[in-house]
């Protein structure tokens, strides 16, 4: 199966269930793998073909912004539902790193597989 990314979108939103997480944005890192079969859009150049891209970046973006989840495994799956709501898409790896969250630790990370029924 082919795959389409979105790497290193980086935003800040509201994530986390200490009271000091929940005053101010924080800076977050998602990594989107969509899989989806490509190759009738390889073949006619037609964005129709494929999966858009920019249009999931602007629903994960909306959904950022406004969000105030307190587990970054409630937004991962919150983006996987994005995803997966084209109908191109198959299959979703959905990857976001909290920088900073643990004292010595570049950051902490969920990442999550979900797949169409």
């Amino acid at each position: 199966m082919d795959r389409i990314f979105i790497r290193d979108l980086a935003l800040r939103c509201i994530i986390g269930i200490f009271p000091e997480e929940r005053r101010e944005k924080q800076d977050i890192v998602i990594n989107v793998e969509m899989h989806a079969d490509l190759r009738k859009a390889g073949r006619s150049d037609n964005l129709d073909d494929t999966v858009d891209y920019k249009s999931i970046k602007k629903a994960i973006l909306k959904l950022v912004e406004g969000s105030g989840f307190q587990l970054i495994e409630a937004l991962a799956e919150n983006i996987a539902e994005i995803a997966l709501a084209n109908d191109k898409v198959v299959k979703v790896v959905v990857t976001i790193d909290k920088p900073g969250a643990l004292r010595f630790a570049k950051a902490s990370a969920v990442e999550i597989t979900r797949k169409r029924m």
